[in-house]
Formats: structure tokens, sequence, C-alpha cells
């Protein structure tokens, strides 16, 4: 199929009843030229008071507003303007919006499951309970405004309830997975002083129970800020833990539910970037600013409402559960998974989906080509029929992943492949209801995101690559960075690059039809002959081949030049030959080009990621050239590595 004929469009019947069709409609009665989309987007950027007052009436954001939306500051740093300078809100109040009586009281909020199938539910009325309960535990514990409380629990109710008790206190949340080493949680938690730690016994991946309190006793002896350690029943452990109190003990039964109103700017949440290069930095998220944010990108961009039920595959370190927990603001049922994707059960996420009639599927790129090249045949095999949407995110999703999703899955929903990250804690590009899906393209720029692409120049060009930025202030930027406080960090950051403006480190294309591709990250992009090229434009061929179960590529300084290396992991039973060899390089010059065509292809048995999934690249190429991976314990598999050391086919 011609990338440029729609793999995928909604009916009009379908747009029209959409809410973005709806408030596409709205702004239009009163902005004339606001007629579609593109027009919408415009309108958005160039009227930020307008754009972000509407989004918080249609969010039934509840709290008071104040009587300005946006204070562009002294217009020479973005981090001087402000959002709603004067409202008062409290984030958890805004989650927990529903009334706990009625019908509303008996709808399920949250469904969780794991490897063994669904394991726990909680009613509205049961979960503003459940937070209730621990909030009355927390203020017991003396945890007060801007006090830090920290989770390393698995993707748990847990997590979810001890956040919004954190919140609906001031208090600051923060999160990881129970698979992080002592050192990650170390370099992480020890840098922001949580005076509780909220963890779970232990957990079950592919098949296998896994210890987490014996970790925590470590890492407490540690942490010295930590007063008290919060057990949560879940997994299996003998471990003893020093200032422990059972879950069912810390919590204050029969408490009554009550909300501290709070500045828009006030710390919400602390989230980290890998630490793969130095010790993670520590970004603090506001809470107006996140709620606001994704608030417009449930409602708008993936028409999320009441009425729909959402998972996305996530780990509490990861700020897409984060991004899942406030679809609980629009009073979407939330669905958590925890454990193992295809192990020991395959299809799982998929007899999941049948059985909660998911309206909303959240996943990674990564694991929409993986169950491809395990042919799997959800859409076959499975009732799928409630499914309106699937989302991709982590990294760009490959062209042929989305063929695969609408003849495999299901042709007819809406694909959005999204893009953003940690820093704002929420997109920069994602899905278009009322919009149709180009194959390898994401469908818009964020509503209220002046994103533009840029050449070296800072000039806004269309067609070709360069650095993914974005021109103008935001609500989801950062309010600061942890132990930064003359703001040098988070300058250097974001702004080094383009003075004054957000440079996000992604290297991509906006189209002329203004969607964009992402062609990988800009420190990750490669340079053989002067030429600069995106890696996913090389991922996209390698992929193709069966055999091939995933890959990695980077550019390694060679003869005063840079060389193309590319590394593949093959499919059990299968080995990289010379044939296969040829037959890359073929595909990548003829589907791709010259230039992009790697002069090594190596074997390696497995590829360092980060503990959200995603392949480092910038490890890698830092062991081939003989420098030191600072923090190679940030990583899930640290080991991964030494598959690359030393390698003789890449010495001089």
């Amino acid at each position: 199929m011609n990338d440029a004929t729609p793999l995928w469009q909604p009916t009009p019947e379908r747009a029209e009843a959409t809410r973005l069709g709806r408030f596409l409609r709205d702004v239009g009665k009163d902005v004339a030229d606001v007629t579609d989309m593109a027009s919408l987007w415009q309108w958005s950027v160039d009227h930020p008071a307008d754009f972000w007052r509407r989004m918080w009436e249609l969010g039934d954001i509840h709290g008071d507003m104040g009587s300005v939306v946006f204070d562009p500051g002294d217009g020479s740093d973005p981090r001087s303007a402000r959002f709603f300078p004067g409202a008062r809100l409290n984030f958890a109040e805004n989650l927990l919006r529903r009334d706990g009586e009625g019908e509303d009281g008996d709808k399920e909020a949250i469904v969780a499951w794991n490897e063994n199938g669904r394991h726990r539910t909680l009613t509205w009325e049961a979960l503003r309970q459940e937070v209730a309960a621990f909030a009355a535990g927390l203020r017991a514990a003396g945890v007060g405004q801007g006090d830090r409380v920290a989770g390393f629990l698995p993707n748990i109710p847990e997590a979810i309830i001890a956040m919004l008790a954190t919140t609906s206190l001031g208090a600051v949340w923060s999160s990881s997975s129970p698979d992080f080493g002592v050192e990650g949680v170390l370099d992480r938690f020890g840098q922001i002083e949580p005076k509780v730690l909220i963890t779970a016994r232990g957990y079950v991946y592919s098949g296998k129970s896994y210890d987490s309190l014996s970790k925590v006793a470590t890492i407490v002896e540690k942490l010295p800020s930590v007063e008290t350690v919060v057990i949560a029943p879940y997994g299996e452990s003998t471990c003893d833990v020093p200032n422990a109190v059972t879950w069912a003990d810390f919590a204050q039964r029969d408490a009554e539910l009550s909300f501290e109103p709070l500045p828009f700017d006030h710390p919400l949440y602390i989230l980290y970037s890998s630490g793969t290069t130095g010790l993670p930095k520590c970004m603090v998220h506001g809470a107006g600013g996140t709620l606001i944010q994704h608030l417009k990108e449930h409602i708008l961009h993936t028409d999320l409402s009441a009425n729909d039920r959402i998972l996305y595959v996530t780990t509490c370190g990861w700020m897409m559960w984060n991004w899942l927990a406030s679809a609980l603001a629009v009073g979407a049922t939330v669905v958590l998974y925890d454990g193992a994707i295809v192990k020991p059960e395959p299809d799982i996420l998929w007899r999941l989906a049948a059985t909660e009639r998911l309206t909303v599927f959240g996943t990674s790129a990564k694991y929409l080509a993986l169950i491809e090249k395990a042919d799997l045949h959800p859409g076959r095999d499975h009732d799928l029929s409630a499914l309106q949407t699937i989302l991709s995110t982590g990294s760009p999703l490959l062209p042929e992943s989305y063929d695969y999703v609408y003849r495999e899955i299901k042709g007819d929903l809406l694909l959005a492949s999204i893009s953003g990250g940690t820093d704002i804690v929420s997109c920069f590009a994602l899905g278009n209801p009322i919009g149709p899906v180009h194959r390898g393209e994401l469908q818009t720029r964020g509503l209220g995101m002046s994103v533009e692409i840029l050449d070296p120049d800072t000039e806004a060009i269309v067609g070709e690559p360069g650095e993914l930025c974005c021109t103008k202030p935001f609500p989801s930027m950062p309010v600061a960075f942890w132990n930064d406080p003359e703001g040098e960090r988070y300058h250097r950051a974001y702004f080094d690059h383009f003075e004054g403006i957000w440079r996000h480190g992604d290297w991509a294309t906006l189209t002329e039809r203004g969607g964009l591709i992402i062609h990988g990250r800009s420190d990750a992009t490669l340079n053989p002959g002067g030429v600069r090229i995106g890696t996913a434009e090389i991922y996209r061929q390698v992929e193709t081949f069966d055999t091939i179960l995933e890959s990695l590529v980077i550019g390694q300084t060679w003869q005063d030049d840079v060389r193309i290396v590319l590394f593949v992991r093959m499919q059990p039973g299968h080995r990289l030959d010379d044939d296969l060899r040829e037959k890359i390089k073929l595909r990548v010059r003829h589907h791709a080009s010259p230039h992009h065509v790697p002069r090594v292809i190596l074997q390696v048995d497995d590829l360092p990621r980060t503990r959200s999934g995603k392949i480092t690249e910038l490890a890698v190429k830092a062991v081939v050239e003989g420098r030191a991976v600072d923090n190679a314990h940030a990583l899930a598999n640290p080991e991964a590595l030494e598959y690359f050391r030393d390698r003789v086919e890449l010495g001089s």
C-alpha cells in the first residue's frame, strides 16, 4: 500500500461523535478560522490562555482556576512562564471525583491482572475508602506537604492507592519497579530522601517468584531518611526489614477522605532519567501541569471517557504508569497488568483484552514487533469487538507493525503511535481520533504544544529531518530538577542547544500533512561520511527478517570517520551467516540508501536495555569504543554489555 493512502480513517459519524470532534466544533463557533485539526492546533499554540482555559473547563477540574490562565514571564526563558499562577487544586481529588455512591460507587475503578489472571478489583467506593485509610496512616507517620513517599512496587492497586493517598496530603510521590537492583534504587531514592518506603513482599515474572524484601532490607540500611517501611500483601518473602509494618496495620480504617488544596505548580511526582550516563536526573513535575496535560491527552487525543476500560502495559518505573493512573480523572476503568508479557502464556494480554472488554490497549512498539515475529493472531483467536484504540510508544513503531495491527489484530480501530517522555510526563505527538492513520507516521502534534522540527539555524522545516523542539512554554514542563537550586542542570538538559527553546533530543520529520516521523534519538544518530542518519531507518529494514528477533545499531568511530555497525539477536535455532549479512545489506541499500548500509554485522545473545525496555545504543557505543559505561547497574540487564566488549571484528 502506498504510504500516502490511509490505513484507516474514522467514519464521519465516528469522528463527529468523538470528544475531539465536539471540541473542534465548539471552538469553531467562536473562532471562525478553526475548521479542522491543523487550524485547531495552530490556534491552540497561538492562543495558550484561551486553549488551556477551555481545557480546564472541558476536563471539569475541581479547584479554583484563579483569574490568570497564562503569564508568559519575561519572554527570554520559557521557565519563567506560569500557567494558572493563582489556581488551587488537589491532584488526588481530581482522580477520585466519583462520589462513591450509587451507580458510580459500584462501577469498577481498578482491575488488576498478573500472570495467573485477574486477582483484584476495586470499585470507586472501595478505592476512595482505601485511599482515605492509607492517607490517615501517612498522616499519623508524620507525612505532610513536600515530604517524599517512595514506592518500590509491582504494578498492583496498592501503588495507585499509595500515590493517591500521598498526593491528597500534598506530599510527593516517586516510584520504581522491583526489578531494579539495590544500587539503581539508591541512585534514585537516595537523592530525594523519602520518609516512607512502600514495597511488596515480592512478585512473579515468567513463572518465577522473586523476593523484594531482601533488597529492601539493604536499601533501608543505606537510606537513613526512611522512617517507616510499609509492606503490601503481594508476593512471597521471609526476610525481616527494620521499621517495617504491614499494609493492614499501617492503614487506618474508617478515616475520612480529605484533600489539601495546593498551588498549580506544587510538586506531585519525581521521575527519573534512565541513569545510564551518570546519576539519574530527578525531574519534579507539578500537580496542575500533569493533570491538565493528561486530561487533554486522554479526552481529546485518545477519546477516553467514563465508559472506557484502558490498559497500558507498564511498570511503576516508567512514566506511562503515571499517565495510565490519570485515566481515573475521566472516570475510566484502569486495568493493571503485572508480569511477563509473552511467557509463560504468549497471548495473555489478548486474553486479558477480551475478558475485560478493553476499549483502549496501550503497549510498546517492541511488543507489537515481538508478537508479529511469534506469529500471534490476536484478532482471530480472541474477541476484540470492544477494542477501539491501540496506543504504542517507547520507540518508533515500524511501518510493518502498522500493517500487522490492521491485518492481525483489528481492521477498524485507531492505531496511535505516541511520543514524549519522562521529561514532560506526557507527549509531544499523539493520536488524532478524527483523522486518518498513515503507515509509519504519528498522526499529530499535541494540542497546545508548539512542536516544530528545527534545522541548525533554528529555522522550522517540513519534509526533512531535524531536531524535535517545542518553541513555546507548556504546562507539563518540570517545575524543577531535584537539588538544582539555580536551575543549571535543568537549563543544560533542554535549553543549551537552542537558547530559550526546548530541544527534546529526538531526530524527526514533520510531514506535509502535519504528522511526525521519529527517526531515533538525536544523540544516537549516525554520521557516516557526514550524512546524518536516524537509527530507526535501519531498524525498519533489518527487523523485516523473520529470523532476526531484534537489533541494535551504532556508529563506531573509525579511521577519522564513522562506520555503521549492526548487532542482531537471532530467533532461537537460527544463526547469522554471510548469506543473511548480504541480504540485510541489499535490503538496507535498496529500501533506505547506500549511506545506511552497515559495514559490520555481528550476532549477539542479548541487547542491553533500560528498565522501561528501551534498547540503549549509547552504552553499547561506549563499550565498543573502550569507554566506561557510567551507572551500568541502571540497566535492566547490564551483563549483556559483555557481548560487545573486545570484539575482534571491531578492532583496529
